[in-house]
């Protein structure tokens, strides 16, 4: 009982430290800093990397093309190697739905060491900074008649540039001397390209671009979203006067995720709230922040940051890869704001506890960095600071010890006390504050199969494709 007597003082000291220390991490007040309307409305690229989402495309996509915004902007979606008619269901909702233009994009399978989600902006992006669309005259791109669209997927592009690539390129195969010059031409090229050009939509070429295609300016602002995120129709006009008005690189909003189902109600919001336990928002935000994160369902990007952070390329073997590009425009001195999203949602149903399992296990222990000695040390800090408390209360007055039951009682208090903010703001009853510890044991538990996924060779699999550790890559 001695050993349980200190366990709980330290478990209470830590939650001290946390409610007071931790950048107020628990309140869940930090939202779009003050606004106001820029003198010019600067352009902006919707980019929307796609990956068999014909579920919930019809509950987001629409949200996107309906976008009041005052200036330029258009609608990228790259379809990430969908099986379920991902693509032809982007086209279908954009005829139904009329609003910004929509290009799709098939860029086809992930190049070598590169995360699917990568690969997909990195060709959305390299679109949108092309110029080349004709949604910037209003048009929608329709991929049956091949105006301003990209019908091909590029093939893997290899390390070296290939010379073969020059003027005798066929028409509608751009040439390209930078790397991904394959012998191979995708089906995005005219059937007879020059020998070695395939198109490679790099940083600074036009994918699949279409012979009555003309250059634009690049759009001033790239918004990145996933394609389960279900934007307000001033959702995008909001981000982009938080942008400018502060004069910020990225803004980035924590959509509201789904929290319908038990299971979803019992972890959904301990995954907010133990992310800005990792990343105070507050933190985060000052001018000169050390700490550095996003959340990737939502972010908006000053296309001028990105060039300078070199992202995608940058992090391309990032599978926790908001963290990582955040990161990488703060290293470039680009100014983030990380924050709680009132009108952008996720519409992903977890309707069982495995498919939050997979959701949470699939990119844990990368969060480690893959470190078994880290991963100890994660063990261990959940133990203490979520397990210890409830049962140092329960044993302490069970042995009727009442130093004991007192120290962890208050630690308790303490843990729930911070969480019911996170459930207020996911409309959840305030009863379920006190389940806190089952919750953390239940994402101890997940990552630990991160980690045994991991060394079976299964480690960050998602959708039928699995990652190596980026120096195995």
């Amino acid at each position: 009982m001695g050993y349980l007597l200190v366990a709980a003082c330290a478990s209470l000291a830590v939650w001290l430290w946390l409610t007071l220390g931790q950048g107020m991490f628990w309140r869940t007040d930090t939202r779009l800093p003050p606004r106001h309307a820029p003198a010019r409305w600067p352009s902006v690229a919707i980019v929307v990397p796609a990956r068999d989402e014909a579920e919930v495309l019809p509950l987001s996509l629409p949200s996107l093309l309906a976008q009041d915004y005052p200036g330029e902007a258009e609608v990228i979606l790259v379809d990430d190697g969908s099986t379920d008619g991902t693509a032809d269901l982007a086209r279908r909702l954009a005829d139904a739905h009329p609003g910004l233009p929509l290009t799709v994009l098939s860029p086809g399978e992930p190049g070598a060491g590169w995360t699917g989600k990568l690969w997909a902006l990195r060709h959305g992006i390299a679109h949108a900074r092309s110029g080349v669309s004709h949604a910037r005259s209003g048009a929608r791109s329709d991929t049956s008649s091949g105006a301003g669209s990209v019908l091909g997927s590029s093939p893997d592009p290899g390390p070296d540039p290939d010379p073969g690539c020059g003027p005798d390129s066929a028409q509608g195969c751009t040439p390209d001397p930078g790397p991904g010059c394959t012998p191979d031409p995708g089906p995005g090229c005219t059937p007879d390209p020059a020998p070695g050009c395939t198109p490679d939509p790099g940083p600074d070429s036009i994918p699949g671009s279409s012979p009555g295609s003309s250059p634009g300016p690049a759009p001033d602002y790239l918004l990145l979203t996933d394609a389960d995120i279900a934007h307000e129709p001033d959702s995008l006009r909001e981000l982009v006067s938080a942008a400018t008005a502060a004069d910020l690189d990225l803004v980035s909003q924590m959509a509201r995720l789904r929290a319908v189902s038990v299971w979803e109600r019992l972890i959904v919001p301990a995954f907010v709230y133990f992310f800005a336990q990792l990343y105070p928002f507050r933190w985060i935000n000052r001018p000169a922040a050390r700490t550095a994160a996003a959340a990737g369902g939502c972010v908006l990007l000053r296309t001028e940051a990105a060039v300078r952070a070199g992202v995608p390329e940058s992090i391309r073997q990032a599978v926790i890869d908001d963290v990582s590009l955040a990161r990488a425009v703060q290293r470039t001195g680009g100014r983030i704001w990380l924050g709680l999203a009132e009108r952008v949602d996720s519409v992903r149903p977890y309707t069982s506890l495995a498919d939050l399992w997979r959701m949470v296990s699939r990119s844990a222990y990368a969060q480690l960095r893959h470190h078994p000695a880290l991963l100890a040390g994660t063990v261990a800090g959940l133990v203490l600071v979520y397990l210890v408390p409830p049962a140092a209360l329960l044993a302490g007055l069970a042995a009727g010890r009442p130093a004991v039951a007192w120290a962890g009682g208050l630690a308790w208090m303490l843990m729930a006390g911070t969480y019911l903010p996170m459930l207020r703001y996911y409309r959840q009853p305030a009863v379920l504050a006190p389940l806190l510890p089952l919750t953390a044991l239940l994402y101890l538990l997940m990552t630990v199969d991160s980690a045994v996924q991991h060394y079976r060779g299964r480690g960050a699999a998602w959708k039928g494709r699995t990652y190596a550790r980026p120096e195995d890559a």
